[in-house]
């Protein structure tokens, strides 16, 4: 992998982990299409981790907000004074979070079958037409009102489904967790803020389990890739901390559509050259 590719990787990255696109499909694709025969998994990790930093840049304050009032709501169960009044919304966010999280479980008893699917062009491209149809539904949905202080327990484990249905390669987790959460009655901006937000334990526990896993099996970091690494990963993290503030704006003004037009072209036309056998090099790059 050359300097060029990793620094288009690590945009591609930045602008498809929130744009409502699928990353991991654009990477995939992008891989096959340059040549690449096998995608470069740990790459494609760190540079997920990338942009986990990012958001946690972002919402840095709801991030600080909510490691503390994990703490003291854990301090709380073992008070013996009695709660009083509701609890702080950075502490009921926390338990949205983990609930949310929960179906991911099930989603590691079939880890290694829903990665293998990212080996496969022509499903990942089919997979990006069927984001275009959610994303294309999510428009014509009408924004509710629930935030934090009022979404219960069933809303976020319905949006913890889609996330963990958004796993399979070619399905963006932004657009079907904030599709999800819009279907649930979540206001606009909290279903944005939720999406993210839930995404920190997922992309930092698949990071850690990931990288052990690749790392074990290579026996360590290729040799001269990590420069290229690095390179890849603070491209993305800026481009996604922009990209960040683009998703708000557009999830605000129900703007979503437009990318569904975008899934649809990319999945047909990355479908139609998969099949013909295109690629843009003979060889890896």
């Amino acid at each position: 992998m050359s300097y060029l590719m990793s620094a288009v990787l690590g945009f591609v990255q930045g602008v498809a982990e929130f744009l409502p696109i699928s990353s991991s499909g654009h990477l995939t694709l992008l891989q096959y299409f340059f040549g690449m025969s096998e995608p470069d998994q740990l790459f494609n990790i760190l540079l997920h981790f990338a942009t986990l930093l990012a958001v946690c840049i972002y919402y840095f304050q709801d991030v600080v907000e909510m490691i503390e009032e994990f703490f003291r709501g854990i301090a709380a169960i073992f008070s013996r004074r009695p709660a009083q009044g509701n609890p702080p919304e950075a502490r009921r966010l926390v338990l949205l979070v983990i609930v949310g999280t929960l179906p991911l479980f099930v989603v590691m008893l079939v880890k290694d079958q829903v990665e293998a699917l990212g080996s496969s062009p022509v499903f990942v491209s089919c997979a990006l037409l069927v984001t275009g149809c959610v994303l294309f539904l999510s428009d014509r949905m009408a924004g509710g009102r629930k935030t934090a202080r009022n979404a219960t327990l069933k809303d976020v484990l319905l949006v913890g489904v889609a996330q963990g249905c958004a796993t399979i390669p070619g399905l963006s987790r932004s657009g079907c967790t904030i599709s999800a959460g819009m279907a649930v009655g979540f206001d606009r901006k909290f279903a944005v803020r939720y999406s993210f937000l839930m995404s920190l334990p997922a992309v930092l526990g698949a990071t850690i389990l990931e990288v052990k896993d690749v790392l074990g099996a290579e026996g360590g970091l290729p040799e001269g890739a990590l420069p290229k690494y690095l390179l890849g990963m603070v491209i993305a993290g800026v481009v996604g901390y922009f990209s960040i503030q683009l998703v708000n704006l557009l999830a605000s003004k129900g703007k979503f559509g437009a990318f569904a037009y975008y899934c649809w072209a990319a999945g047909l036309i990355c479908l139609v050259l998969t099949l013909m056998g295109w690629t843009l090099v003979p060889a890896a790059v």
